[in-house]
């Protein structure tokens, strides 16, 4: 038999023979509404969404899959409780104090005592027809090799190749090579890297804003995520806002983690968290080459499979990019290429993204359909922040077998939600990170001061806060140093002149 995939996609699938449970007659009717459905708009859709929040199990941060299972409810809840809409936030002239003096490259978190809020809920204040956004545009890019060091070149690029279905996504796990910051590395690869760019042309990359892919996806999705909780420090350098990830609270968020026994429910046959995270480190190995196919010889090709598995080599994009007013430089991770990078830098770069979910069953029902549709709000976030047009999603078994691939276009995916579930909405999603935007620049106004933005799990109100007495690190003392030397240039020009 083989395995269905997703039927709202567009793309071309291949499977290879499983073995499948039989579906509870019962759901099957929610799943053959998605089943039928018709042409989708490229467009975003206008409509409203259903206010459904998702499961925890269904974060998927980093774009790696971080995949955790939870005791099956009854019914899955399918509409936010009403609540009233809240006063709109204003930031107070006076913001008191967080945390005693310390640095930034030693911050702990404190207790939080914001100086201002922005309210989530309720989304709909949020919808309707979506603000102007700019299509991303890569303005520099760098390396990471085998020992994760930087280089200034194309080395870490790879190259995309269907993989060889059936394959044990567990396999090689034991000699994994997992690379994991043991140091806060604030902005510094991405600040670098552009003022590398500056260096060459002489011109100030100038953003209202500066940060790594990731924060971004974690405040855009946040109004269809519940259950979504981040923290990062901010600051304000010569008009331009800098976000950076709170180190110390992920660090300690993934020792937490490192040492939280399996719940009792769970059966212990079935793989941990690790090794789920392992799966799609995995696929992107049986996915990639560092050539491109057509001058890869075929035991190369073959031999994947049996390839070692590590983390430690990447390639980064950093791209312009726009939200309503508001300008923004983003870096981030990119996976591979579909076909070879263009020679203008005007035109799109076919970049792909890799993710890996569970097969949906023979005859999916609503809950299925519902669960990987909430999974793909964050697989469209992060690939239409980056300016990814295509994500290629590596189906596996509960136990790790790699049993079909399926591409989706990234910009059709909110028009698959808007006819499946409705769980989302992704005009809903810009709009929100455009006002949220347009809001922090009215909080962080104090030059060089550090403030700690913050929003708690279930809490529904981003916080920020300053913390007192910092002394810096977002912003790299390099990096400043040849901001203040461009600046001079400049004003030597014009007194020249």
């Amino acid at each position: 038999m083989r395995p269905p995939t997703y039927h709202g996609a567009i793309g071309v699938t291949t499977t290879s023979p499983m073995v499948q449970e039989e579906p509870n007659a019962q759901t099957r009717q929610g799943a053959q509404d998605v089943a039928n459905l018709g042409p989708l708009p490229g467009s975003l859709p206008s409509k409203p969404p259903k206010s459904v929040h998702p499961h925890p199990d269904d974060d998927n941060d980093h774009h790696r899959e971080n995949e955790r299972t939870s005791p099956p409810r009854k019914r899955p809840r399918t509409q936010a409780i009403p609540r009233a809409a809240p006063p709109p936030p204003t930031p107070s002239t006076q913001p008191p104090q967080m945390s005693p003096s310390i640095s930034t490259n030693d911050r702990v978190p404190a207790p939080a005592q914001p100086s201002a809020r922005f309210h989530i809920q309720p989304v709909n204040q949020f919808r309707g027809a979506s603000a102007s956004i700019k299509r991303p545009q890569e303005v520099v890019h760098f390396s990471y090799d085998d020992h994760h060091q930087y280089k200034e070149d194309e080395s870490g690029i790879n190259y995309y190749c269907p993989p060889q279905l059936g394959a044990d996504l567990k396999e090689g796990y034991n000699t994994f090579r997992h690379y994991e910051d043991e140091t806060d590395p604030h902005l510094d690869s991405l600040l670098r890297a552009v003022m590398s760019k500056e260096k060459q042309t002489g011109k100030k990359e100038q953003a209202d804003f500066v940060t790594w892919r990731g924060m971004m996806t974690k405040i855009m999705t946040a109004p269809f995520d519940m259950f979504a909780e981040f923290s990062m420090f901010v600051t304000l350098r010569d008009g331009t806002i800098y976000i950076e990830e709170d180190f110390p609270a992920r660090a300690a968020q993934r020792a937490q983690e490192a040492t939280r026994p399996r719940p009792k429910w769970q059966d212990p046959n079935m793989p941990d968290h690790k090794m789920m995270t392992y799966w799609g480190y995995k696929f992107e190995t049986l996915s990639l080459l560092s050539t491109p196919p057509p001058d890869t010889p075929k035991e190369t090709i073959e031999a994947r499979p049996r390839a070692p598995v590590s983390n430690y080599a990447q390639h980064c994009s950093i791209v312009r990019t726009g939200f309503g007013p508001h300008t923004l430089l983003l870096g981030g991770e990119v996976d591979g290429l579909s076909a070879p990078k263009p020679s203008s830098p005007t035109e799109p770069i076919p970049w792909i993204e890799l993710k890996t979910a569970e097969s949906l069953p023979p005859n999916p029902s609503n809950r299925d359909i519902l669960k990987f549709e909430r999974k793909l709000l964050k697989f469209w976030a992060q690939s239409f922040l980056l300016g990814v047009p295509k994500i290629i999603i590596g189906w596996r078994s509960k136990l790790g077998i790699l049993t079909g691939v399926q591409e989706l276009e990234t910009n059709k995916i909110p028009g698959m939600v808007r006819r499946g579930t409705q769980c989302w909405d992704g005009n809903t999603c810009i709009n929100f990170a455009a006002a949220f935007l347009g809001w922090l620049r009215s909080v962080v106004t104090e030059q060089g001061k550090v403030y700690r933005l913050k929003l708690e799990k279930k809490a529904g109100i981003v916080e920020v806060g300053e913390v007192r007495d910092a002394s810096g690190g977002i912003v790299s003392k390099e990096f400043e140093e040849w901001r203040t030397e461009l600046e001079q240039r400049h004003g030597d020009a014009k007194e020249e002149e």
